[in-house]
């Protein structure tokens, strides 16, 4: 029981026992005083223990808070060692892909050119001596310009470019050269064939770029290089070097392609019957 209950029960109990005995001793007024003091002090511990009451909810309600929180912290917390096993893991397959590339870059770089040493240096200096003849010691890729070999809507080789294809085919038949073989690759610029009797031999673009090679193998054959080593391909005006806009431009794109391919190269290897594949 409550002290002030207590104070309280002991004032009324008094009270009746100095209403029975007659006592006069205690005067109304500091009775009342009393009862009143009493009642207060029942109605603050009753306001004290609702406040008490009160701070315990919200004290619970914080400790459910920090516990939440404190949750939630642990989550960011695996959530961000996750992340950071991922990153080092995404980190790790991207130095792996940068390695393999590097690798592969570096693979394709030296086989791109299936020439030995000694044989790029000769198709170079070719190159120095024949100005309308490129050469790339990257790739091994011979380039004529076809207004030097053919004539306008012509597919057939003009006589001042057979010492050069004599040159070519030396350069070939000559040690670890003689085991490569070459595609012939014809293009054209973006005008349309006009003349009739031009038309009448090359229907489009495409066949006279393809005869053009053909005629190129011809040519390289007569100066020792064995057809079998040999293949051809056209594509007119479809792989341009650049925008037909001007003459300057289409002079570009009007060229012959060789490429020099290693033995086991799929597009130049033969079947058993010495065809190209």
């Amino acid at each position: 029981m409550s002290s002030p209950l207590r104070i309280m029960m002991f004032c009324a109990v008094g009270a009746m026992a100095f209403s029975h005995s007659g006592c006069t001793a205690v005067p109304r007024n500091q009775l009342s005083q009393s009862q009143n003091r009493a009642r207060q002090l029942y109605e603050q511990n009753q306001a004290l223990a609702a406040d008490r009451q009160q701070i315990h909810n919200q004290a619970a309600t914080l400790a459910a808070q920090q516990q939440q929180l404190e949750q939630e912290l642990q989550s960011l917390r695996v959530a961000k060692q996750t992340d950071e096993q991922l990153l080092v893991s995404a980190q790790s397959e991207r130095d792996k892909l940068r390695s393999r590339y590097t690798n592969l870059l570096d693979t394709t770089r030296n086989a791109a050119n299936p020439l030995s040493a000694e044989s790029t240096r000769q198709f170079q200096d070719l190159a120095r001596r024949y100005p309308n003849f490129e050469f790339d010691p990257q790739t091994g890729v011979s380039k004529f310009h076809s207004d030097v070999w053919f004539s306008s809507g012509s597919a057939q080789v003009q006589k001042n470019s057979q010492e050069l294809l004599t040159e070519f085919s030396n350069i070939l038949n000559q040690g670890d050269a003689q085991d490569l073989n070459i595609l012939v690759v014809g293009h054209t610029d973006d005008r349309r064939i006009a003349k009739a009797s031009t038309k009448s031999k090359h229907p489009s673009n495409l066949h006279l770029s393809a005869h053009r090679a053909i005629n190129v193998c011809d040519s390289l054959a007569s100066h020792g290089l064995r057809r079998e080593r040999m293949g051809i391909a056209g594509y007119g005006p479809y792989q341009p070097l650049a925008p037909n806009k001007d003459n300057e431009s289409r002079q570009k794109n009007r060229r012959v392609e060789i490429f020099v391919l290693a033995p086991n190269a799929p597009i130049a290897s033969l079947s058993s019957d010495n065809s190209i594949q």
